[in-house]
């Protein structure tokens, strides 16, 4: 959107739509919250970063390049651009301390796991927008790189296990059911993906697709099946969140090894995809908003189920619903809705960026199965129809050229302006 005719209109209606929600938010004079929430305060800070945004948007928008402004003008350039890409993500946190807010959780002894659970959460969400995006706009950018896709998830799954290994544990305490599989699983996180690291390449150094991650992602599925709980909705959604994340897994390792058989994707340009590999992608990001109590393409839409299922099991959330006549089936087609309306809108997103993002390239000028930076393939009946238009032009031209001739040769006409 920062190189559209629409930016500076969508900017300026998301911050009249922010600062209503901050007059809203303080002057309703209805229900009070606890003092000093991490909602409220956290405004405060949403709101500095939007002003200084929008002091840096019209600086920018006075184009004032000369001197002292040049200098200052290539300082707040990148501040600009890192403030906007943040607010999403700051966003996102506001909306989950919203919620936290709005029901009084994560106070007292229950800070420690709701906020476990809702960091785990919203990281399978983001994990599978990532997911999302490069199955649809970021396979070029993939093979660019020079790595597999294996590789950065077994980085991202090496590191959370090391994490996991040392913090799930309040050390000085005695052990119990949990401590030992939640420790256990780091464990097995970073051993495996260390071993997914090393196979990312083969013997040549190039890059290799492999099993590594959507076999952790099912043993983990495995384990949160059989996870210990004290409520019977509580043990029914963790059971969900586990044959969601084994459903995850195995579809990740058919995509890989049958669907796009070990290559990036399914076409050159990066433009095609089988509808098979939406599927991972959803499950895991709405399995993770429902199973924040104790505790990742068609393997992207799994996840984003995942992620949804993982935030909305904290023991809080637990007992609400247990003391409430919505029993564990209703609530886990909740949770699953929400997951598909966060993978639309994702997808709308991708989709706009997409079509309004860089000029039309000739997927046949790639060099060596890459495009150029910023460019967007062209579909070949456009390329066709173009190149026909274009010899069309030159035939044209060369019979109009070549029946002038014959009449010249005959005598009976010549073309103007030739000797007298």
């Amino acid at each position: 959107m920062t190189k559209s005719r629409w930016h500076i209109p969508t900017q300026t209606a998301g911050t009249c739509l922010a600062l209503l929600g901050y007059f809203l938010g303080h002057g309703h004079g209805g229900r009070e919250f606890i003092a000093n929430n991490v909602h409220s305060l956290f405004a405060y800070i949403l709101q500095f970063l939007l002003i200084v945004q929008i002091l840096f948007g019209v600086y920018l928008r006075g184009h004032w390049e000369n001197g002292l402004n040049g200098r200052i003008r290539r300082l707040i350039r990148p501040c600009h651009s890192v403030v906007g890409k943040a607010m999403p993500l700051l966003a996102w946190t506001q909306l989950v301390f919203g919620g936290i807010t709005a029901l009084g959780f994560c106070q007292g002894d229950h800070l420690g796991q709701c906020a476990a659970h809702f960091i785990m959460g919203s990281s399978f969400v983001a994990y599978g927008i990532l997911l999302n995006i490069v199955l649809l706009v970021g396979q070029v950018w993939m093979r660019r790189t020079g790595r597999s896709q294996e590789f950065f998830d077994s980085c991202g799954i090496a590191g959370w296990g090391c994490v996991n290994t040392f913090t799930e544990h309040r050390w000085g305490t005695a052990w119990v059911r949990n401590d030992w599989q939640h420790t256990t699983l780091g464990v097995i996180w970073w051993c495996a993906g260390l071993a997914g690291i090393w196979l990312s390449k083969d013997r040549d150094g190039r890059p290799k697709r492999h099993f590594v991650p959507g076999f952790v992602f099912f043993i983990t599925g495995w384990a949160m099946s059989a996870h210990p709980q004290e409520l019977h909705v509580s043990e029914a959604t963790h059971a969900m969140f586990g044959y969601t994340l084994m459903v995850v897994g195995i579809t990740r390792i058919v995509e890989i090894s049958f669907v796009v058989r070990d290559e990036q994707s399914l076409a050159p340009d990066g433009r095609s995809w089988n509808s098979f590999q939406y599927i991972p992608v959803y499950v895991s990001s709405l399995l993770t908003n429902a199973l924040t109590m104790d505790c990742l393409p068609t393997y992207s839409q799994l996840i984003y189920a995942s992620g949804f299922l993982f935030m909305g099991a904290t023991e809080e959330q637990m007992v609400l619903i247990d003391q409430s006549d919505m029993d564990h089936v209703s609530y886990i087609l909740i949770l699953f809705s929400i997951a598909f309306m966060v993978f639309l809108f994702s997808n709308m997103l991708i989709h706009l960026y997409d079509r309004r993002s860089g000029p039309v390239a000739n997927s046949k000028d790639f060099e060596n199965g890459y495009a150029p930076a910023n460019v967007r393939p062209m579909e070949e009946g456009h390329a066709r129809d173009a190149e026909e238009f274009e010899l069309g032009g030159l035939s044209s031209d060369d019979e109009e050229g070549q029946g002038m001739l014959r009449r010249n040769r005959d005598g009976s006409s010549r073309p103007a302006g030739v000797g007298i």
